[in-house]
């Protein structure tokens, strides 16, 4: 008999009603949580039947992006047309990265659990909202993959206080053992809202936003941008061609959320 074991059946009956009665009590005692302090919808906040859920209303408010869907940016088809296909718009004018995977379409419910996020401290939404960017973009990660979140310009940090796509990047890269490289790039420059720009501006109001400050990171690496939502793709399409000249071996694209126009990414 191994050192330690217990050779004593009435012993062992005693530990395994012992293991019993503690997980009782762990159930009760969030039972009584629950009752105190009812779980609320991540969206609105009405009671819930459980913790991180939504309720009825805003799920039904809640589109998620699931194939069909272009395998090079990661809009949805409005029908299934076979596996690995692409949108015309990737045939027409191809992104900097090589994939892009979004969680939902940016509007209903996925926009306000986005807005919550950056615009009303919403710091608890991050692990939620990272759990299923971990699912939807399980085929972009792995513990050979390296995060890189969207950087915010100082002043932008400074008056937000958190960067959400780095808290978002924390929680996924918890849950795939994905690295981090939280500081690799920078945003050097403040720039406009890109939405209701012109290509043209859109390209002048990045020009020179972002810099590579830790090649080492991103050498070699598979990157994965992190955002929390694409609208226009001029930043993750900059960001894509800034890590791939400092050498990344592959750039792809993870957000939560992604504005589509009848099937076609915002982005020309």
């Amino acid at each position: 008999m191994p050192p330690g074991a217990i050779d004593d059946p009435q012993g062992l009956k005693l530990a395994a009603r012992a293991v019993a009665l503690a997980a009782c009590v762990r159930r009760l005692g969030r039972t009584a949580l629950d009752l105190a302090l009812p779980p609320q919808c991540l969206a609105c906040s009405k009671p819930v039947s459980e913790p991180g859920a939504l309720c009825v209303g805003c799920w039904n408010g809640f589109r998620p992006i699931e194939r069909p869907f272009c395998e090079r940016m990661g809009t949805p088809f409005p029908a299934d047309f076979g596996p690995g296909l692409l949108s015309p718009a990737a045939i027409a004018k191809p992104p900097a990265y090589d994939r892009a995977r979004a969680v939902a379409r940016f509007d209903g419910t996925a926009r306000e659990l986005v807005h919550r996020l950056k615009y009303a401290d919403g710091l608890h939404l991050a692990r939620p909202l990272g759990r299923m960017m971990a699912r939807a973009g399980h085929e972009l990660l792995g513990s050979d993959a390296v995060l890189v979140p969207t950087p915010l310009h100082r002043g932008r940090l400074w008056r937000r206080r958190f960067n959400q796509s780095a808290l978002l990047a924390r929680e996924i890269a918890s849950l795939t053992g994905a690295r981090l490289a939280l500081d690799a790039v920078a945003r050097v420059k403040a720039t406009r809202p890109q939405v209701g720009l012109s290509a043209a501006q859109r390209a002048e109001n990045l020009a020179g936003a972002f810099k590579v400050v830790d090649r080492a990171a991103i050498a070699g690496a598979r990157v994965v941008l992190v955002d929390d939502v694409v609208t226009t793709g001029s930043t993750v399409d900059r960001l894509s061609r800034l890590v791939r000249r400092a050498g990344a071996a592959s750039v792809d694209v993870l957000v939560f959320s992604m504005v589509v126009n009848d099937g076609r990414p915002s982005i020309s």
